[in-house]
């Protein structure tokens, strides 16, 4: 049975791999020197060619860093690779708590160096070449320590709570699980920005001025009770621009890149917290959460009914049944299953994004928002022409040409 499994494992590795180049290929057929029609005269024509050339860029990259992970894992899966380090991980403690910690610390460290050299490379080479990258050597190395030590403790102390109530609970495990995950999901959506945003960027509320009184005023309009507006130094980190709504109730808030102040009118700015307004008022965050809540139900309930079959742990060179060990095997498996469901969740937030569109074009921010729309784009070197293919798999906004098309039909 483990040589089945094993046998399974490594075709979804090689399967997903392949599935992953093939739509990337499909993408890159989609690339032309040619500006679409609809945005001559919008666009800096420039600056599309200059797109063209970082799609290239990321594509090359993406290639090789996705190839090199490709071969780790396979390497890891034949060699047995995840077996040493559950025997390198068993002379550290007997204890399953501590063995799972210490199995995982070691794979999180090694992917760690293993990785960071691509990352060096898209942060100060392909992202500096392009006039993106405005980290310093210092932010990054901070950056990674702070991403390492909150990986730790998070991580440590869920998958601690998870595996005493795997050891306690028995048949009731996937479901006290969910309870716990659903409720770090809940906790997390209402004070991300607070707890975690502040280690990484500082936040600081937008000051008194006309783009404050501008945004009070269509919040006013459009029966949005808003208090919270903060601006994030992401300058600190690249040109890139962006703003998000976080937060229920009381704690939601709005976030500006001061990028985004920096490249766009008032009236544009409005209306992309219009259109971020728009999510918040069709609940599209709480149908978010929910999807997501529902999505590990599902997750954890498949595992529990394999975490203890000594088929899963066997398949990658372990003679019984182990936590850890299982939980590596069945993330591989779940692979499929995962592939699916993110077409449903990519497929539903785009519905959604055209909603929160429309949304703000009832406030006569259509046009507003379609030039912030194209230079948020030109901006940030988007791919205006992906391949639909692509979209499909991975896209969770429409393209622009898309959103142009439905805003300007509106």
């Amino acid at each position: 049975m483990e040589d089945l499994v094993f046998v399974v494992i490594v075709i979804i590795v090689v399967v997903d791999f392949l599935i992953e180049r093939i739509v990337d290929y499909l993408n890159t057929t989609k690339w032309s020197n040619r500006l679409p029609e609809i945005l001559k005269g919008k666009y800096n024509e420039t600056e599309y060619r200059k797109s063209q050339l970082y799609r290239k860029a990321n594509y090359r990259f993406e290639i090789i860093s996705s190839s090199f992970s490709f071969i780790i894992i396979i390497f890891m899966l034949i060699f047995s690779g995840f077996s040493v380090i559950d025997s390198w991980s068993a002379t550290i403690s007997s204890n399953y708590i501590l063995m799972a910690l210490s199995f995982f610390a070691i794979i999180g460290l090694a992917q760690e160096l293993l990785m960071t050299p691509f990352s060096i490379y898209d942060t100060f080479v392909i992202e500096e070449r392009f006039g993106f990258n405005k980290t310093t050597v210092k932010t990054y190395i901070s950056d990674k320590i702070k991403g390492l030590l909150l990986a730790a403790i998070l991580g440590g102390v869920i998958l601690t709570v998870i595996m005493v109530i795997w050891s306690k609970t028995g048949n009731f495990f996937w479901l006290l699980a969910w309870a716990v995950v659903t409720l770090l999901s809940i906790f997390m959506s209402m004070f991300y920005s607070i707890l975690i945003v502040p280690l990484f960027n500082k936040q600081t509320p937008l000051e008194e001025g006309e783009l404050k009184n501008k945004i009070e005023e269509f919040a006013k309009k459009a029966g949005f009770r808003l208090k919270n507006i903060f601006v994030i130094d992401g300058s600190k980190r690249s040109t890139k621009a962006n703003a998000y709504f976080t937060g229920f109730g009381p704690k939601k808030r709005i976030v500006l890149y001061d990028t985004l102040i920096n490249d766009l009118t008032t009236e544009e700015i409005v209306a992309v917290l219009a259109h971020e307004i728009g999510h918040y008022k069709k609940r599209h965050m709480l149908s978010g959460l929910a999807t997501g809540i529902a999505e590990s139900g599902i997750m954890f309930y498949v595992f529990s009914l394999l975490v203890n079959s000594p088929a899963l742990s066997n398949a990658l060179g372990v003679d019984e049944p182990k936590f850890h060990i299982g939980l590596v095997a069945f993330g591989i498996l779940y692979t499929p299953i995962s592939f699916f469901i993110n077409i449903i969740t990519n497929y539903i937030s785009r519905k959604h994004e055209y909603q929160a569109d429309h949304f703000a074009a009832q406030f006569d921010l259509g046009k507003p928002l379609v030039s912030a729309l194209i230079k948020l784009s030109e901006k940030n070197l988007s791919n205006l022409t992906p391949h639909p293919l692509y979209v499909f798999f991975h896209y969770s906004h429409p393209t622009l040409l898309q959103r142009l098309n439905k805003l300007e039909n509106q």
